[in-house]
């Protein structure tokens, strides 16, 4: 009788514990989830897009077109576009401090139509140093910051 008892009030505990927790874990601010909006097309956003990412010498990889894979898979999906590039003298020392940090370089960024809006999204670098403990190797992550939300800007159409 007593175990049983016991047994209750530590399911009872484990159940305040995910009532409280699981709101916070489902909707955490921090994902690193950076973007802007634009009200031009996906594809004028993605051409800007490009043509900042070529002004400043960095390497276009692929455009992955989501919308084509899900037409094959007889599904649908708004224009949604995954755009990898990168810079080998920004990239290369992320890695070679953890190299983990590997799964999310090159950087992307995602051009996907959302609702009447074109959204850009990308990875804030700061998140990645957590994500990857970064936090004791000599990154400029403010730059990184700064440059990728500069690119996303101009891209959008914005000053």
């Amino acid at each position: 009788m007593r175990a049983r008892g016991i047994a209750r009030r530590y399911l009872a505990g484990a159940c305040v514990l995910l009532a409280v927790a699981l709101p916070a874990w489902a909707t955490d601010a921090d994902d690193g989830i950076e973007s802007v909006t634009s009200e031009q097309s996906v594809n004028g956003v993605e051409a800007r897009l490009r043509k900042a990412l070529e002004e400043r010498g960095m390497t276009l990889f692929t455009v992955i077109d989501h919308n084509q894979g899900a037409r094959r898979a007889e599904r649908e999906l708004p224009p949604t576009r995954t755009v990898i590039f990168g810079d080998p003298r920004v990239g290369t020392p992320f890695m070679q401090c953890r190299g983990s940090a590997a799964l999310d370089l090159p950087q992307k960024m995602v051009v996907r139509k959302d609702g009447d809006v074109t959204r850009l999204e990308w990875n804030d670098p700061h998140y990645l140093a957590r994500r990857h403990h970064l936090e004791n190797c000599d990154l400029p992550l403010d730059q990184v910051a700064k440059a990728l939300a500069s690119i996303a800007r101009e891209a959008a159409g914005e000053p």
